[in-house]
């Protein structure tokens, strides 16, 4: 049982069990994420405003039916991803991929969800592997998961399903090795953690790659920052794999999750100056 509760407004506390009591009435599979996923895994507590379930995309309509017909305010602010419900100032984030399109959820998720109790209900919680994989993607300039992937590493590098793992990645593997990289550096006293085979794995795909051809003019840094690399596929001419046929997200669903930017703060890129795009 997690601590991410302990404190809670009993309002919230109430609004978060009666939707996932709600949930399990109807059988519409879900699993905990966020806070409490994070501290069950590492051993970190931390409390905040939104609670986070993971649902599969098919079911995420039924959901929202069945809790705005429960009185409650429902809301999909990225269609490609993600669904909120509302009770005053509490919110229940409904996800079921990420904001880049990579982690979609799958019945892989529900396959591995570990057993736990989240304020007395008992319920699954995203695996931890699936949590790395959604989190290594993470680099915002205001705000950066990889100190969070770096924790769960140290915490469960031992019981991880690496061949999973690695097929999650699979042609982001670059991100994974990075994150890893760091955990060597993060915890030298820890590095053995991770198998030395994965290690070598990767960096023999790294070397492969010196011999190869560049591939076609392509910014993948869209998928790990919605705002750092804007300017790159939209004045320098690089191809943004968040779209086909790379990527999982139609050009409407990118243009609604790039202008959110402005809703949550700082971090966009400056527009280039003339130089720089004629420099580009």
């Amino acid at each position: 049982m997690t601590r991410a509760g302990t404190g809670l407004d009993p309002a919230s506390r109430d609004f978060y069990r009666r939707v996932m009591a709600r949930l399990q009435v109807e059988g519409i599979p879900f699993l905990v994420g966020g806070a409490y996923a994070f501290e069950r895994y590492t051993g970190i507590a931390r409390h905040t405003k939104d609670f986070d379930l993971f649902l599969h995309p098919r079911d995420v309509d039924r959901a929202q039916a069945v809790l705005t017909a429960d009185g409650y305010a429902t809301d999909v602010p990225f269609p490609h991803w993600l669904a909120k419900v509302q009770c005053g100032e509490d919110v229940v984030d409904l996800i079921y991929s990420s904001g880049n399109g990579v982690a979609l959820v799958d019945d892989d998720w529900f396959r591995h969800g570990v057993d736990d109790t989240v304020l007395d209900v008992p319920v699954r919680l995203i695996p931890a592997e699936e949590m790395i994989w959604s989190k290594a993607f993470i680099m915002e300039r205001e705000r950066y998961d990889g100190g969070d992937v770096a924790h769960i590493l140290r915490a469960c590098a031992d019981t991880l399903d690496w061949p999973r793992l690695l097929r999650r990645f699979d042609g982001n593997w670059r991100v994974l090795f990075q994150h890893l990289v760091i955990f060597g550096f993060v915890y030298p006293c820890e590095r053995a953690r991770v198998p030395a085979a994965v290690m070598r794995e990767l960096a023999g795909r790294l070397d492969r790659e010196l011999t190869r051809p560049a591939p076609g003019r392509m910014c993948q840094g869209t998928l790990i920052s919605r705002a750092q690399y804007l300017v790159d596929v939209e004045h320098w001419g690089y191809s943004d794999p968040r779209l086909a046929p790379h990527g999982n997200i139609t050009s409407a669903e990118r243009e609604r999750w790039t202008a959110g930017i402005a809703d949550d703060g700082p971090g966009g890129p400056p527009m280039p100056t003339a130089e720089e795009q004629r420099a580009a």
